[in-house]
């Protein structure tokens, strides 16, 4: 395949899945929320609804957390992974507007655990 047909491919791709997701989302997207994981202890950190927060932790720590949410109802948490060179940060997504406390683990380092309020405010514009 030529690169002119491998660019017009990833073209068309990208575009399809933003479509995709403006159709389904029903909000505009909004950057997430990073915060470092050495910075959360005892914040409360403000998340709206149609967007994340992703937890910077070193690499070699991103798939070693785990989190206990008070209220499961308000966030999900997504684990870390490293796949082969590429490694994705913690995440929590937020579910509905509301309130609930968070403790991350670190399973590895026996560290401290980091506890946090998440706020999940209402759907942010643009």
């Amino acid at each position: 395949m030529g690169i002119r047909r491998l660019a017009g491919a990833a073209v068309t791709a990208a575009a399809l899945v933003v479509g995709i997701s403006g159709c389904t989302a029903g909000a505009p997207d909004v950057d997430p929320v990073v915060v470092d994981v050495a910075e959360l202890q005892g914040t409360t950190v403000e998340v709206p609804l149609n967007s994340t927060l992703v937890i910077v932790t070193e690499l070699s720590d991103v798939d070693s957390y785990t989190a206990d949410i008070d209220d499961p109802a308000i966030a999900e948490f997504a684990r870390g992974a490293k796949t082969g060179e590429v490694s994705y940060r913690p995440v929590l997504t937020p579910k509905q507007v509301g309130e609930s406390e968070v403790t991350l683990s670190n399973e590895d380092t026996g560290s401290q655990d980091v506890e946090f309020t998440l706020e999940v405010t209402p759907i942010a514009v643009g």
